[in-house]
């Protein structure tokens, strides 16, 4: 077996690539989401790659099953058992109201996943330090799964208890309790997803897998089936959220840890290639049919957190620190009275764009690009889709340029530039919201419009340079093929650091350890392929939120505390003179796979291939429709340099860049684009 398969489920294409370790063959390609079976999507694409399931030796798959779930609310019916007296936490939560209607007097809290009528309160308690107070009731939860089952229709039960972070006994009793008298039931227990304290946090992280675990579970052995069917008897991985894999046995049993596995794709292979290629500090932004996700690499690792929301609600599992906008090619242009705006809704991959000729009939970026010349309606997806030009037009022209009193490439234009004013802000979010200055980043662009907008969008920022890698279109799953499988273990143990020795904390990191090898060793990593790394989130006393701290080698506390002032004072700009606290212990455990390795060229100085014909496309830098050249990327070997503007055509993508900018090609075959300095 020397084949490697990944697949990559995103809102309109699904991507796959193999790669054959003895030949060093890398295969691509894209098929169309079926959002009402996706595991024929899979298949589809995995079909069109050519690849040969008996001598494949491992299978990476990430998908927005979950999340899509979570989005449109369309998950399982959900209920909820918890501590008598405490039913109304999940629905109270911190009584937050989203930033953005603060001042909304007609803002209305989302509907609940879980309606009151689906809690249940039983007796039953435990101490703040894990020690039994109330026994668990073991007939109160009998009745409580019968209400919320048979009365309620309930199909899965998300279990939290209070301060079951420290002890988890009364959850896993009423678990068994549950699986006993209704074993066909789903139940998830928020002990086994985060070990964390915050029972509002804990409740909702347990909601969320509840909520999407039948589904998934019964996705995953759909798929699992068929690849069994043609021949496929290896490892079966899914992309974690927070970077990494995990089996999809272990996923199938906590999979709110994949609810955003499709973009951790991308980062895994960002920050693959950024360490390899030594631009160790990226911005990387994946720009798909559907939403555009933007994160931060700093000395090769993404950003991650341990406390992200989705919608509305906390999710308490480690997640990249993605910032995500309806702003794809699918992403429909609309005016609200005369202001054009782009997204958040999308076209999807049902009707699609109007270009496709698939029933759409609302304007997107896709149509945007069309019109403005980038993509060729001729030689889509390397001519498997001739688009309807004609028809997008139209339609641009009827919904938005007549309302405006404007023509079809101004109105276009401005598609591409309330996208670019949207991506802007997100990428501040993440940069200069914390003190980054996006200048001294590279910027990577990939995804299906990735190498469309993403010069654009660097020209826009200054960054240093735009890094669009090899296959760009498909680069989340390339990086699937990077991915090591991960997981993460931790414990709340909130104590002043002045009253704590370091054997306290090393016997916790021991303990976590432990659990973390035997898990890895489970799935068959040994030795050198494991890794530990530690961490600790400390805080000063008084303060809610946390940094975190490099926790590798410490031989001391005073060490601690010195690390602690340090990055406390990187991430705010001061020091405290308050006493510190520990908060969280953390390991983060990773058995490494074998990776293929990025292959070099020789730099050809003289190269100066012939574009092969010119295609009339709006300039950003001259603002009129000018001759861009058009070179198709097989052409362009490493030490080639192309002044724009150009479009370089790939089978699955288009690379637009304009007449301020200049393409190199590296040695690694990716395409370098600098210039375009706006001051």
């Amino acid at each position: 077996m020397t084949e490697r398969l990944a697949v990559d489920i995103g809102g309109t294409f699904v991507d796959a690539i193999s790669f054959d370790r003895n030949d060093r063959d890398i295969s691509v390609e894209k098929a169309s989401t079926t959002p009402e079976e996706p595991e024929s999507g899979v298949l589809a694409s995995i079909d069109k790659v050519g690849v040969d399931l008996e001598s494949t030796e491992a299978f990476v798959h990430g998908t927005t099953l979950g999340l899509n779930a979570v989005l449109e609310r369309e998950g399982a019916t959900t209920g909820i058992i918890t501590n008598e007296g405490f039913r109304d936490v999940y629905e109270i939560g911190r009584t937050n109201v989203e930033r953005h209607a603060m001042y909304d007097i007609r803002y209305e809290k989302p509907e609940s996943l879980v309606p009151r009528r689906r809690r249940v309160g039983v007796p039953g308690r435990l101490d703040a330090n894990g020690e039994e107070v109330e026994p668990l009731e073991a007939d109160a939860v009998r009745d409580a799964a019968e209400r919320l089952i048979d009365d309620q229709g309930v199909d899965t039960i998300a279990i939290c208890f209070l301060h079951s972070y420290r002890n988890p006994i009364h959850e896993r009793q009423a678990a068994n309790i549950v699986h006993e008298a209704y074993p066909g039931t789903s139940v998830s227990i928020s002990s086994d997803i985060t070990r964390e304290y915050r029972e509002y946090e804990r409740t909702s992280t347990a909601v969320m897998d509840a909520y999407i675990k039948p589904i998934f579970g019964s996705y995953v052995d759909d798929l699992e089936g068929e690849l069994t069917e043609h021949g496929f008897d290896s490892p079966f991985f899914i992309t974690r959220s927070g970077g990494g894999t995990l089996t999809a046995e272990s996923a199938t049993e906590a999979p709110v840890h994949t609810i955003l596995s499709g973009p951790a794709g991308g980062l895994i292979g960002a920050a693959h290639v950024g360490r390899e290629t030594n631009r160790e500090d990226l911005i990387t932004v994946d720009m798909g049919g559907t939403s555009l996700d933007a994160c931060v690499i700093e000395d090769g690792t993404p950003a991650v957190k341990y406390d992200s929301r989705l919608e509305h609600q906390p999710l308490m599992i480690p997640v990249y620190d993605i910032r995500t906008i309806g702003a794809g090619g699918g992403s429909i242009a609309w005016l609200d009275g005369e202001l054009l705006k782009v997204g958040p809704e999308s076209a999807g991959a049902e009707p699609g764009p109007v270009c496709y000729g698939q029933g759409g009939t609302e304007p997107t970026v896709t149509d945007a690009a069309v019109a403005l010349g980038y993509i060729d309606p001729e030689d889509f997806l390397g001519g498997e889709m001739e688009l309807d030009a004609a028809g997008a037009r139209e339609a641009i022209q009827t919904v938005l340029a007549d309302p405006l009193d404007a023509t079809v490439t101004d109105v276009s234009r401005g598609v591409f530039d309330v996208t670019l004013a949207n991506t802007v802000g997100a990428i501040r979010e993440i940069t200069i919201e914390k003190g980054l200055d996006p200048r001294e980043f590279s910027m990577m662009g990939f995804g299906g419009a990735g190498g469309m907008f993403v010069p654009l969008l660097g020209r826009e920022m200054n960054v240093g340079e735009i890094v669009i890698p090899n296959a760009p279109s498909v680069f989340s799953a390339w990086g699937m093929l990077m991915a090591d499988v991960v997981y993460d273990f931790a414990r709340t143990n909130i104590e002043a650091l002045a009253d704590l020795e370091l054997e306290n904390i090393e016997t916790v990191f021991d303990e976590l350890d432990e659990q973390a090898v035997e898990t890895l060793e489970s799935e068959g990593f040994t030795g050198e392929e494991i890794t530990l790394n530690h961490t600790l989130e400390m805080r000063y006393l008084g303060q809610e939120h946390t940094v975190e701290v490099d926790a590798n080698g410490i031989e001391s506390t005073d060490e601690i505390k010195d690390r602690f002032e340090r990055k406390h004072a990187d991430r705010y700009g001061h020091e405290m003179a308050d006493p510190a606290e520990v908060v969280h212990q953390r390991v983060r455990a990773a058995g490494h796979n074998d990776k293929p390795p990025l292959e070099t060229n020789e730099m050809n100085a003289d190269a100066s291939p012939e574009p092969v014909g010119t295609r009339e496309a709006f300039c950003f830098a001259d603002l009129e429709v000018v001759d861009f050249a058009v070179y198709d990327r097989g052409d362009l070997v490493s030490g080639t340099e192309i002044a724009g503007p150009a479009i370089v055509r790939e089978p699955t993508t288009t690379i637009v860049f304009h007449s301020d900018q200049t393409a190199s090609v590296d040695e690694y075959g990716q395409l370098l684009i600098t210039g375009g300095e706006k001051r």
